[in-house]
Formats: C-alpha cells, structure tokens, sequence
C-alpha cells in the first residue's frame, strides 16, 4: 500500500494489511504519547513551582498545578489507550469474524458424527436412583404447596 493511498475498511478485512495498520499506527502514535507525556511531565514541574497566587488558601497552588497539568497527561494516556483499542478490533475481529466459522463448522461435524452413532429415538431409563418419596416413603403425602 503507497503512501498516498488511505486505509479503507475493505483493507482491515485481511490479517496481514491489519498487521501492518496496526505497526504503522504503532509507529505513529507512540512517539506522540511519549512527546505529550514528556510535555506533560515538564509542565507539571513548571506550574509546581510557581509561586501562588494572591488571596490562595494553603495548598490551593498545588491544586491548581495538578487541575491545569491533569488534561496533558490524560492526552498522553488517550493515545496509548487508542493503541490497546486498535490491538482490541484485530483480535475480535479475528475472533468473530475469521474463527468462528471455523468453530461452528467443527462444531456441526462433531454433532452429525454423534447422531450417526446413536439411535434416533433415546428412551429414558430408570437410573437406580431412589427418588425422595421411596427413600421417605409416605412421609410427603399430606403437605401441599404453599400451605
């Protein structure tokens, strides 16, 4: 795939253009979490150490340092969260979509194999199991339910 082309949905359906969307994705964003991240850091360093402002109330400087700082590292923390999400579709789409047909069809071959080697009909048999009134014997008998 050139450059000057873009990724198409029809271009997500195979395993191997998926990979590489994934790696060139990779490749683009990482950089980008760690610059924001690295700027984020800096910034918080920077806003700590100014001086407060007048009229704050004790520790009002260092909360306004984190208030200000906190939508950078959430950036940050956005762009690595597109990544695991990118990581996510291939796996379910690779799930639904390209394994479980194959699952279904293994599925119908095992069934059809056991209707082949059994009876069509199934009566139940008694299992030698003693049921609650034959271990009790009449004891039952009067109650009723809900009474």
């Amino acid at each position: 795939m050139s450059s000057a082309e873009k990724w198409t949905s029809d271009h997500l359906l195979s395993p191997a253009t998926r990979a590489i969307h994934l790696e060139q994705r990779r490749a683009q964003l990482l950089p980008l979490a760690d610059d924001l991240r690295r700027l984020a850091r800096e910034m918080d360093a920077e806003l700590k150490e100014m001086e407060s402002i007048e009229g704050d109330f004790p520790g009002q400087a260092k909360l306004r340092a984190w208030h200000v700082g906190k939508p950078l590292f959430k950036a940050a923390d956005d762009v690595e969260q597109v990544i695991s999400d990118l990581i996510t579709f291939n796996a379910r789409l690779q799930k639904a979509y390209e394994e479980l047909p194959q699952k279904r069809e293994a599925k119908r071959r095992r069934k059809e194999l056991a209707k082949a080697g059994q009876p069509e009909a199934i009566e139940s048999a008694p299992t030698g199991v003693p049921t609650q009134r034959d271990e009790f014997g009449d004891v039952f008998d009067g109650l009723r339910k809900g009474a």
